[in-house]
């Protein structure tokens, strides 16, 4: 189950309802909360995607059940800015290989979960940010650790935090799930 932090109904409104009302909620919403936004209007599907990539917010996807639509969509946040600077620092391409080659690895996927839902690395473990503090002492601090997000700045955070914990072994993969080209899992019905 997909937990958002707020919810916009939507339902039977025509366009541009659905978008106007996503509109103000997100105005509300905290940076890097998660939306879930109801409707029945088929073109919202589209009218939330360009709206989201147009206003810099992002657009997780969308299931359907019963003639409803349900789409999640995630604001965007300060930390998408943030200078990296966890030394240690793995290409897709290096993340790809040593999944291929069945290296001894964790992927820590540090997106929330929502956008893990949609569409994550097969194998990787869905920590978000806010609870890699909290897990510390579930992970082997000895494990050769791969950190995933989105851009590559959310798991630089998450590497910098496992690094000061005494994880030996933590490489921030970059670009992330943005640039990803690898196979790609679903969590969602």
């Amino acid at each position: 189950m997909i937990k958002a932090d707020h919810i916009v109904d939507a339902e039977g409104l025509a366009c541009p309802m659905p978008i106007v009302k996503t509109r103000k909620a997100m105005k509300e919403l905290e940076n890097g909360g998660v939306m879930e936004v109801r409707a029945t209007d088929k073109g919202s599907t589209a009218d939330l995607k360009a709206w989201a990539e147009s206003s810099g917010h992002h657009y997780l996807g969308t299931t359907e059940k019963d003639g409803t639509l349900t789409h999640y969509l995630r604001k965007s946040d300060d930390q998408e800015k943030v200078e990296m600077s966890h030394p240690h620092i793995a290409s897709n391409e290096e993340l790809e290989t040593a999944l291929s080659n069945r290296e001894e690895i964790i992927v820590l996927d540090v997106r929330e979960v929502a956008e893990f839902a949609f569409g994550h690395i097969p194998g990787a473990q869905s920590l978000p940010l806010g609870d890699v503090e909290s897990a510390l002492s579930d992970l082997d601090k000895e494990a050769s650790i791969y950190v995933v997000c989105r851009t590559g700045n959310r798991s630089d955070l998450a590497a910098q935090k496992l690094a000061a914990a005494g994880f030996t072994d933590v490489k921030n993969v970059t670009p992330g799930m943005s640039g990803w080209n690898g196979p790609i899992e679903k969590s969602v019905q």
